[in-house]
This record gives C-alpha cells, structure tokens and sequence, in this order.
C-alpha cells in the first residue's frame, strides 16, 4: 500500500460579518423613513449589496443608508439601541414591515413597537428574519457636502414645481434629463430645458458660514428632484445646499439636507446650455393678458384640437384686424381655419401698438402652453412678451413673465410652432 498522499488544505471562505444592528422604534417612522430611502436603492443593480439597505445603530439613532452609485439617500430616525450594523434586503424588510401591521388600523400600525435585531424583525406578534447581504460587498457613498447655504424648504419646493416640467426626458440629451443648480451670491437659481421650452427660477439663498467666492452650478437629476418633490411636500424647515463642481478636485457632487435626510447625487457629465442670451431684452410686442381666461382658453382649444383636428394641433394666440385676441385651436386647412373661432382674451399693451398685433398670430402646443400657464397659479395676469413677427406669425421664442414690478423673478421661455404661410 502506497502511503497516502498529503493534500493541501482547503482555503477557508471569507467569514461574512453578522448583522448586528439593533434599534426598536414605531412602525409609522421606519416605514417612512424606508420610503424616503427607497429613490437611492439599485433596484437594478448588477451588486446584490446595492439592492439593500445599511442600517447603523448607536447612540439612541439609526442610520438608513441607500446608494445606486449615483444617488445616496441617508436618514436618521430615533431608536438606535446599541452600536451595530446590518445590510439587508431592501424590498424584503419593506414588505415584511408593511405585513407586520396588516390587520390593523392606520392609528395602530402607526404606534406599534417594531424591533430589529440582527437580521430578525418582530413586533408583539410577529418575528420574521430578513435576507442579509454581504456588508463588505457595499459600496459606501461619498461624503455629503457640507452645507453652503440654506434655503426655505416651502420657497424651494414652489420653484421647483415650476422648474421641473420644462426637464427634458429625452435620454439621448442626457444632459437636458437635469435641473442646472448654481448657487451665487444670496440666490440658488434653477433652470430646466426640453429645448422646446426653457424655464428658470431663483429662491433667497443663506451662506451657512460664508458668502462663496465664485459661482458654483451642478446637473442634478430631474427625476431625483421629482421624487423629492413628492416625497417633502409636507417638509417645513430650512434645506442645506451643499455643491462640488468639476472644478473643485473631488466628485463634482451636490448635496441636499432636509432636516433627518441628506440626499447626494453624483454630478451629471456634460455641461448645461449657457441660456442667459435666449432671454430676449427687446420685443415687438408687451401683451398682459388675464391669466385664468388664457387657461380656460387653452383647455377649451387643447379638447376641441383633440376632438376635431388631431393630437398634434396647435392652439393660437390671434388678433383680428381690429386687434381683438382670441385663444384659437388651429384646425383644417387655412381656408377653414379662418372659419374657427376661439375664446376672447382681455388683455393690454405694456409695450407696443394695436397696430403691431392685428392680424398677427403666435402658435404654442396647447399642453406646453398650460404647463407654463401652470407655474403663474395664484397670479391675476401674465406677461407673454413677442420678440417680432414674420409672414403674420411670431417665429422666435416667446418669455412668460410676472408683470413689471413685480418680485417674482420666474421666467419660463416658449418655441412657438411655426406653421407654413398659405401659398
């Protein structure tokens, strides 16, 4: 018998580290806190680690990490019992807190007491384990920026609702899928551009320490704003603005604080256009028309366009000869489009003559023409300034504006569609 022949030991697998996190808090908080940290989980992620949850524990607090490499979502809730951390499964432990408070009321669910401990979640009645993921296999995001200034939470969330419908969604113009953030002096400006139109609006900015030697301007996602947006409607209190431009050394980055939560987005490559000179200075014509009527106007002519002349037809701004404007949905051919007739807009000349308009006409998309009707809610009247006319129609971009005096600085830019002239 031949002797046995040693054999090399097998390598030992890399011991995983057990989840230790420990926090009991009520089920109303968590849940929330899970829902604001869901925009940044990888749901999609090829990593199994980005797909869940980092939860750190000590201190009377918990810590919700969540990072898809792009965006990091970070919220502290009061609960945490003793040092610890765990990475689990985000959609499991979503859906297993929402089932612990299955059969209760809303006022219940809210109060129960839910523990985790480890990767074991109970309440009173139920104990359920949640799949761990490896902690040494998640990618840690970068570091927040601190706060350069800080602006009104209810001032921001109002632009931005004005700001975000003009973000382009088309993903071969990445760059226009963003709302430009720059901060300067004592403003944040947002600016936002589909290329059909071009919206901008300022918020009274703070400098949390010092006011910044230079401008500093980012590509934040429109789609991460849109979930901030939903998400902090409710949110009173000051939001921190913290931004690292390519300029800076480090990831170009962007921060938001809002209270508990502190969200950061890796800066989008690309550069956004340089828009102040789209912004006309001169016009042909000033028109100040009620805006509530425009409204009524535009939805009255977006159905009948939808009803009669296709999806695609668009509504227009039109002048008799005797210089009376109507809101007009552009149906048939030109011969039958003089035969419609649309509802009368009062309206008045802050520049210009009746001279100037009658007769003339200027076409907008009647959904994009709501949209930018939209962000003047609560205003009696809007200022659409006409750069000039060629062959009885305007054919340069149109400003929307607050009438003069006014200290609304929002300004949102239209393309006209421009129609053929009848031959």
């Amino acid at each position: 018998m031949s002797p046995a022949t040693a054999t090399a030991p097998a390598p030992s697998a890399p011991v995983s580290a057990k989840p230790t996190a420990c926090l009991i808090l009520d089920h109303g908080p968590l849940a929330r806190a899970l829902k604001i940290a869901e925009f940044g989980v990888g749901a999609n992620s090829p990593s199994d680690a980005q797909r869940g949850v980092l939860i750190e524990t000590g201190r009377g607090r918990a810590t919700l990490t969540t990072y898809d490499y792009e965006t990091a979502v970070s919220v502290s809730v009061p609960g945490g019992v003793r040092k610890g951390a765990a990475l689990l499964h985000f959609a499991q432990l979503q859906k297993a807190l929402g089932a612990m408070a299955a059969g209760e009321t809303k006022t219940r669910a809210e109060r129960t007491s839910v523990s985790l401990a480890g990767d074991l979640l109970s309440t009173e009645y139920l104990t359920v384990p949640i799949a761990p993921l490896e902690l040494e296999e998640f990618t840690r995001p970068p570091e927040p920026v601190p706060a350069m200034a800080t602006v009104d939470a209810a001032q921001f969330f109002a632009e931005l609702k004005r700001v975000l419908p003009a973000a382009g969604r088309d993903d071969t113009r990445p760059v226009l899928t963003n709302v430009n953030l720059t901060l300067s002096g004592e403003r944040l400006t947002l600016a936002a551009t589909d290329v059909y139109r071009l919206a901008e609006g300022q918020v009274k900015a703070e400098a949390a320490v010092r006011p910044l030697a230079k401008s500093l301007s980012v590509l934040f996602p429109a789609d991460v704003l849109t979930a901030l947006l939903k998400r902090f409607k409710s949110y009173e209190g000051p939001i921190g603005i913290g931004l690292l431009d390519a300029d800076s050394g480090d990831i170009p980055r962007a921060s938001l604080s809002l209270g508990d939560t502190t969200v950061t987005v890796r800066a989008r490559d690309g550069k956004f256009p340089s828009y102040s000179a789209f912004f006309p200075t001169e016009f042909a014509a000033s028109v100040r028309v009620d805006r509530a009527t425009l409204v009524r106007g535009a939805k009255k002519g977006l159905a009948m366009a939808q009803a009669v002349g296709g999806t695609h037809s668009p509504v227009a701004l039109r002048w008799s000869a005797e210089g009376a404007l109507a809101l007009v949905p552009v149906i048939g051919d030109p011969a039958e489009q003089d035969r419609v007739k649309g509802m009368g807009v009062p309206f008045t000349l802050s520049h210009g003559t009746t001279q100037d308009v009658a007769g003339m006409r200027v076409h907008f998309k009647p959904a994009y023409l709501l949209a930018a009707l939209d962000a003047f809610a609560g205003q009696e009247s809007v200022t659409v300034h006409i750069r000039e006319f060629e062959d009885g129609q305007s054919r340069k971009p149109v400003l929307l504006a607050s009438d003069a005096g006014s200290e609304d600085a929002y300004r949102h830019l239209l393309m006209p569609i421009r129609l053929d002239p009848p031959k």
